[in-house]
C-alpha cells in the first residue's frame, strides 16, 4: 500500500468564518477526514477496529499556517503515517494550494483505545501494526501545555452536535469553541498562524466545561477547558494558538 495518500478538497461556504478564511477547525477536521480515509485502505477503519473493541482517539495535535486558503480555492491534502512510537501513531499532513505552495500542515499523535473501558492501549500490545514513513519535512512532535493562571473564563456545555461516533466531543469543535472566545474585530484584524491543542480526558453529551483564556504573550492565546468534578477540576483540553 502506498504510504502517502492524497485527497482534493474544495473550500466551500460551510468552510470558512465571514471573512471567507478557511476556519481553523477545518484544517483539524481534513486531518481527521484524510486519516480516516487512509485508514479505510489499510484495514484499519472505524469498523474493523471496532469488531476488535478498540477505537482511534488523537490526543495531540500540532498545525503550521502558511496561509489560509478563501472560498472557492481547491486544496490538494497529502497525509502519511510516520513511525510509531511506544505510545502513539504519529500521522503528519500538507496541504498546498493549486499552484503548489504551502498553505499549512500539522501532525497529530493518534493513540488506541479500548471501546468499553475507554482505557489506552499501547501499540505494543494493541496487535495493530502500521508502516511509517518519514520524508523529511514532518513537525516536531507537539509537546504537552503546561497549566497557566488565567483571566477571563467562559461555560459552555456539551451538545449533541458537538459529539462523535465515539460519543464524546470530537476534536474539531474545541477549535470552533476557541474562535468563539474573541469577536469578528479580532479575527478581522488577526489570523492564525500555528496552533497547539492537547486532548487530555473525554467531554460527553451534557457536561459543562469552563473555558479559561489570556493572552499570555503578544498574539499567543492560551485556552484551557476544566470540566468540575467533586474531587477537582479536571482539565479536558489544552490550546496555544499565535496570531499575526
Amino acid at each position: 500500500m502506498e504510504p502517502i495518500f492524497q485527497k482534493d478538497f474544495e473550500i466551500t461556504d460551510i468552510c470558512v468564518d465571514r471573512y471567507g478564511r478557511l476556519k481553523p477547525s477545518m484544517i483539524l477536521l481534513y486531518a481527521q477526514e484524510i486519516a480516516g480515509m487512509h485508514c479505510n485502505e489499510l484495514a484499519l477503519d472505524y469498523d474493523t477496529l471496532a469488531k476488535r473493541r478498540l477505537f482511534w482517539a488523537v490526543t495531540r495535535h500540532k498545525v503550521q499556517v502558511t496561509r489560509l486558503p478563501m472560498r472557492g480555492e481547491t486544496i490538494h491534502v497529502e497525509t502519511w503515517p510516520m513511525p510509531t512510537t511506544r505510545v502513539a501513531f504519529p500521522r503528519s499532513m500538507v496541504a498546498y494550494d493549486t499552484k503548489g505552495n504551502e498553505c499549512f500542515r500539522s501532525i497529530s499523535l493518534w493513540v488506541l483505545m479500548d471501546l468499553d473501558t475507554r482505557n489506552m492501549i499501547l501499540p505494543g500490545k494493541s496487535g495493530i501494526s502500521v508502516v511509517g514513513t518519514l520524508r523529511g519535512n514532518e513537525l516536531p512532535s507537539p509537546n504537552g501545555l503546561i497549566a497557566k493562571p488565567l483571566g477571563s473564563s467562559r461555560s459552555r456545555s456539551v451538545c449533541f452536535t458537538d459529539l462523535d461516533r465515539n460519543g464524546h466531543m470530537n476534536n474539531t469543535r474545541y477549535m470552533d469553541w476557541i474562535d468563539d472566545l474573541l469577536p469578528s474585530p479580532f479575527h478581522m484584524r488577526s489570523t492564525v498562524k500555528e496552533f497547539t491543542v492537547c486532548y487530555l480526558s473525554e467531554a460527553k453529551e451534557g457536561q459543562e466545561l469552563d473555558l479559561r483564556w489570556d493572552f499570555v504573550e503578544e498574539g499567543c492565546l492560551q485556552v484551557d477547558a476544566y470540566r468540575h468534578t467533586e474531587e477537582k477540576d479536571e482539565r479536558i483540553i489544552a490550546a496555544r494558538i499565535l496570531y499575526a
